[in-house]
């Protein structure tokens, strides 16, 4: 199945899983029901695109989600990079694991900037913070989603 935007999200029901894709650690975010409120469930090293991949769609079956919403790291002019193409090929292959479930890319240009200003104001210092990040940046990532399509007419 074809990547979506996310404001073609707008017409499905059910939860949706927010996805901060990283080379180490990917972080997870679940919307509840109702898609008002996005909230962190950790995140997951299995290594490598791949195995990453099937996990993500591993998880979003578990958990029931309906769509995927995966981070889009643009540079600040809107331009896309190394990173962003490496996003958009982990979309693709989660979209081929699991062709029932939408998948979607939304910017996430500062939400690294902004959880890292979260962890600061909560004192979150050491391996809390490496664990935490991920989650937080997914959780930014899906609500920034949720609001989108809240905004929507």
């Amino acid at each position: 199945m074809d990547l979506c935007t996310v404001a073609e999200l707008k017409n499905t029901a059910g939860r949706i899983l927010g996805v901060d894709f990283g080379d180490t650690r990917t972080g997870l975010a679940l919307s509840d029901p109702s898609r008002f409120l996005a909230s962190g469930i950790g995140y997951i090293s299995p290594g490598g695109i791949e195995k990453t991949a099937t996990a993500v769609a591993g998880v979003a079956a578990e958990k029931g989600a309906t769509c995927v919403v995966v981070g889009l790291p643009r540079n600040m002019d809107g331009s896309e990079g190394f990173r962003a193409a490496r996003c958009r090929e982990f979309a693709g292959l989660v979209a081929a694991k699991c062709p029932e479930i939408r998948v979607a890319m939304m910017d996430e240009r500062l939400t690294t900037v902004s959880a890292t200003r979260y962890l600061n104001e909560t004192n979150t210092r050491g391996k809390n913070r490496k664990g935490v990040i991920d989650t937080l940046s997914a959780q930014i990532i899906l609500q920034n989603a949720l609001d989108l399509l809240k905004n929507l007419r």
